[in-house]
């Protein structure tokens, strides 16, 4: 039992004697390494010589596009890539160690840099360990969370897609003493070759988390190299382009939607009765809900004067449409409530409006006859009184004579008769008058209504249907790579 126990302890030990072997050898490495090494530096074994930095940009998230701001956040890990020559060992002089890790502040590192940064911090905050290869190769792959100015292109919002860009380069050395390049370029490449120093899929979205709002549709990469008047030594970065496409959903059913249905409102407004006096209170309603959605687009999109989004060109468009609407509804009541006291329809208008226009809209004019009942008798006033009056005429009869024969009470009912039967008539030419001008008013109205409608149908189309991102039915490469 003994035996058995004495033997478990001497695997133990044995167990945990490659470690601290392996430890050991890492730490006489290390300290051989560091010993007489300056990180000031620039490794290289001779001044003249050109060190080559290779640098990968992996993509984690897109963490926000900042229309207003016009600023890309991106969560990122940069990948760099160099051969130090003061870093050389032979693995079978320290125990075989092949792979070091020490902190990169204790090493040189390129001063690669984000030039179009929009924060403070241009430069990696978090200084991660770099990894040392035995043939003199460093890498080093720090994260990094950066806010890189992005020119916002408004003109189809929300229908739109955007192209932001990373410019890295070195701030302290110049081609001549840094080569920058990509970690896919090929190692003959030459750079006045514009085919080697574009590379297609040249950031890498293996571990992307999808955004919510914008889809991915490019990630390319390209080296440029660029002359200043002050020097003759070239200076290269590396522009990482990423082309996304703003996710529709959204703004379709919170501004849209909302937009094209306060838009056909409008057109009701011809619809509604002149009778019911809330013509103008409607219109004035629509004119109001739209002033709403014009503030809180003048929140979403930068203030730019370079181009009016196509959002704000539809608002316009249905803002132009009610405002017309309220002037046309002013002019229908107006007509609508006219009487033969103040106005005489014309000739032209009477027969445009009331004979011509019903036909080809298809309005039947009901009929307003007064029944049987309601006329007044024939025989009432009118046979007594032509006599009268042809008596009159040869001098047959007078006032008085007239009382004579009818008596005072008959003739005083006679004239009272009279009386309310030519009231009727000038009640009724003056009905028919005022209907006339009803009449005119509601042809008016079908006739607007089908021209606002006709507007709004063909506006809605012609401008919502401007963005090239409807007719764009390319799969996502975030989405392929998520799959």
């Amino acid at each position: 039992m003994k035996r058995i126990d004495y033997f478990g302890l001497i695997v133990a030990l044995l167990s945990l004697a490659g470690p601290v072997r392996s430890n050991s050898d890492a730490k006489r490495l290390y300290d051989d390494l560091m010993g007489t090494y300056n990180k000031l530096i620039r490794p290289v074994g001779n001044n003249s010589d050109t060190l080559t930095v290779k640098l990968g940009l992996r993509l984690s998230q897109l963490v926000d596009i900042d229309e207003k701001n016009q600023i890309m956040t991106t969560n990122v890990w940069l990948r760099h890539e160099w051969n130090d020559s003061k870093m050389h060992w032979v693995p079978s002089e320290y125990g075989g160690v092949e792979v070091l890790y020490v902190p990169s502040t204790q090493i040189w590192l390129p001063d690669i840099v984000l030039y179009n940064n929009a924060d403070g911090n241009y430069q990696v905050t978090l200084m991660t360990k770099a990894t040392l290869h035995f043939s003199g190769k460093v890498i080093w792959e720090p994260p990094a969370i950066y806010k890189s100015s992005c020119t916002i292109d408004v003109e189809f919002f929300p229908f739109d897609m955007q192209q932001c860009s990373m410019k890295f380069g070195s701030w302290t050395y110049d081609g001549y003493q840094v080569d920058l390049r990509h970690m896919l370029q090929p190692a003959n490449a030459r750079s006045d070759n514009p085919d080697h120093n574009f590379i297609k899929v040249g950031i890498d979205l293996k571990d992307f988390y999808q955004n919510v709002e914008w889809d991915i549709f490019g990630a390319t990469a390209r080296r440029n190299e660029k002359f200043y008047t002050c020097c003759a030594e070239p200076y290269p970065d590396l522009t990482f382009n990423i082309t996304m496409r703003r996710k529709t959903l959204f703004y379709t059913v919170n501004l849209i939607i909302p937009c094209v249905a306060i838009s056909f409102l409008s057109v009701l407004v011809f619809y509604l009765p002149s009778d019911s006096g809330e013509k103008v209170t409607l219109c004035i309603s629509i004119l109001l809900s739209l002033t709403v959605f014009f503030l809180l687009l003048a929140e979403i999109i930068p203030p730019t004067s370079l181009v009016v989004p196509l959002i704000g060109k539809y608002l316009l468009f249905t803002m132009i449409l009610v405002t017309l609407s309220i002037i046309v509804t002013v002019i229908v009541l107006n007509l609508h409530f006219r009487s033969s006291a103040t106005h005489v329809m014309s000739p032209w208008m009477r027969r445009v409006f009331l004979h011509v226009l019903p036909r080809i809209l298809m309005i039947r004019k009901a009929s307003n006859e007064p029944e049987a009942q309601d006329k007044v008798p024939e025989g009432i006033g009118h046979h007594d009184e032509a006599q009268d009056e042809e008596l009159a005429e040869n001098g047959e009869i007078s006032d008085f004579v007239r009382r004579q024969r009818y008596g005072q009470e008959a003739v005083n009912a006679m004239e009272s008769v009279n009386f309310i039967a030519q009231h009727m008539r000038r009640s009724d030419k003056e009905s028919k008058v005022i209907e006339d001008w009803k009449y005119l008013a509601m042809v008016l109205d079908r006739l607007f209504l089908w021209i606002f409608t006709t507007a709004c149908l063909v506006g809605t189309i012609s401008i919502i249907m401007q963005a090239p991102a409807l007719y764009d039915y390319r799969t996502p490469i975030d989405g392929r790579n998520a799959q």
